[in-house]
């Protein structure tokens, strides 16, 4: 049953990736694998668990050993067994009881996501729908192929660093949609976007959730991952963007409606609207710094603040424009499928971890390969099939930070070694090999309906091509 659970995700993957050919919602297909892993699990959890795979069920059982460690000492024989302590402590260290509690533990830090997700998701629609992308659109007067994908990856890259991939992806996302009519060519760019998001927070403490984990876990420190991630990031994405440039022709055609559509919001409007949203966003990562509170708080409370503003800035309008630019109607057009999406392959790959699938995993990767630039290079291969956080807790787990001083071969695991910062460009770039790797990705997918198969055919390449360059450039200037 331990390998049927990967059976099942693996059916699931393919239905996911062959959604059009299939003509199912990739959304059913994900609620149905999140709920079918975790289901096998709990029926069979005894069988599972026995295996020994699950490193949760180790530590769980060392916190149940420590409990009765610090309780029945100070009972005596009789006291322990009147206090009922012992049936407590027997269905609290059931097997049943654990991979519930891992499901409610896995289930917070999915919402988490999906809560920011969400959030951001409704900002975005918010700025939209009162016309605010149409201030840098117009800004953007090229028709050129080439240029435009320059500018928009430029601007990507950046934007990463500072917000986050998952943010910057869905802002490109509708800004992209302003700019470009036949959806071919929009795909084509929002699949470079996804490119550029990654590599760009791949380098920047804030700007991907791996690097965070890092950063915060202190394996790295700012100014180094800065200092030494950077350049390889910027030639991750350089390289791809140049072999494009020489095949890639012609003009690109703007949307008809931007020429003829009635303006419900006036420029003021437009403007107000644009900076508190794109000023929320950039806020959730100091409101995380100053408060220690996860960013989806950060992400709702900006939320809370644009809609605050957008009523009071629509009170008095007649009941034609405020319908359709008050938050209350707004959020109804916020993609939710994407949202379910996120939740059912989250749970699945969680479920994964909970087994002990992916320590598995990390454990043949570290008896097999025995490289940090091997190790890392498959670290980054992998998290295009299963979630790269995962993927970075369990390296974080098998490895320990080596203390300064030492030499060899050790001297790879220290604070800022060249373990950690491989491991957050790996884990941050790889994943744009396939669309379903990354946040980002996965985002652009839901919101944009992105074929599976076509993003292979027409980015996977590009992408590997750009990954290994920049790990390429890293052991060159450090290796």
């Amino acid at each position: 049953m331990f390998y049927l659970i990967l059976f099942i995700f693996v059916l699931g993957y393919l239905a996911i990736a062959l959604e059009h050919p299939l003509k199912i919602d990739k959304t059913a297909s994900a609620l149905i694998v999140g709920v079918l892993t975790w289901t096998v699990y709990i029926l069979n959890v005894d069988n599972i668990l026995s295996m020994g795979f699950s490193p949760s069920w180790e530590e769980f059982g060392n916190q149940v050993k420590n409990i009765i460690d610090h309780i029945k000492p100070v009972l005596s024989e009789t006291q322990w067994l009147e206090s009922g302590w012992a049936d407590k402590i027997s269905t609290f260290s059931s097997p049943y009881h654990f991979v519930v509690e891992e499901l409610e533990h896995h289930l917070i830090e999915i919402s988490e996501i999906l809560f920011f997700l969400l959030g951001a998701m409704t900002i975005v629609e918010i700025i939209d729908q009162h016309e605010g992308f149409k201030v840098i659109t117009d800004k953007i007067t090229t028709t050129n192929k080439v240029k435009l994908l320059w500018i928009i990856a430029i601007i990507t890259f950046f934007m990463s660093a500072v917000l986050d991939n998952l943010t910057t992806t869905i802002v490109m996302v509708a800004l992209l949609k302003k700019l470009i009519n036949d959806q071919k060519t929009r795909w084509f760019f929002v699949s470079m976007v996804v490119l550029a998001a990654n590599s760009g927070g791949a380098w920047s403490p804030i700007g991907d959730v791996t690097t965070i984990m890092l950063w915060i876990g202190g394996q790295i420190t700012a100014v180094s991952i800065i200092t030494k991630i950077i350049l390889p990031s910027i030639v991750s994405i350089v390289v791809p963007l140049s072999i494009v440039s020489f095949s890639m022709k012609g003009e690109v055609e703007r949307p008809e409606k931007l020429k003829n559509e009635s303006s419900f919001a006036t420029i003021r409007e437009r403007w107000i609207v644009l900076s508190i949203g794109v000023g929320a966003l950039l806020f959730v990562p100091v409101f995380k710094t100053i408060t220690h509170l996860p960013p989806y708080m950060g992400m709702l409370f900006g939320l809370g603040a644009l809609w605050m503003v957008t009523e009071i800035m629509h009170k008095s309008k007649s009941t034609e424009i405020s319908g359709k630019l008050k938050v209350f109607n707004i959020i109804r057009k916020v993609d939710s499928p994407t949202v379910l999406f996120f939740l059912g392959i989250l749970s699945a790959v969680a479920c994964l971890q909970s087994a002990g699938h992916l320590n598995i995993m990390s454990g043949w990767l570290n008896d097999h390969l025995g490289n940090v630039y091997t190790i890392n290079m498959a670290i980054g291969f992998l998290s295009s099939i299963v979630d790269n956080v995962p993927l970075v807790a369990g390296a974080m787990g098998m490895y320990d930070i080596a203390l300064p001083g030492v030499i060899g071969y050790e001297a790879m695991f220290v604070q800022d070694g060249t373990f950690w910062e491989l491991l957050a460009y790996c884990a941050g770039t790889g994943g744009s090999i396939l669309i379903i790797g990354s946040a980002a990705g996965v985002a652009a997918m839901g919101i944009e309906k992105i074929d599976f198969i076509w993003y292979m055919k027409k980015i996977s390449l590009l992408a590997i091509i750009g990954y290994l360059s920049g790990i390429a450039t890293y052991y060159l200037m450090f290796g």
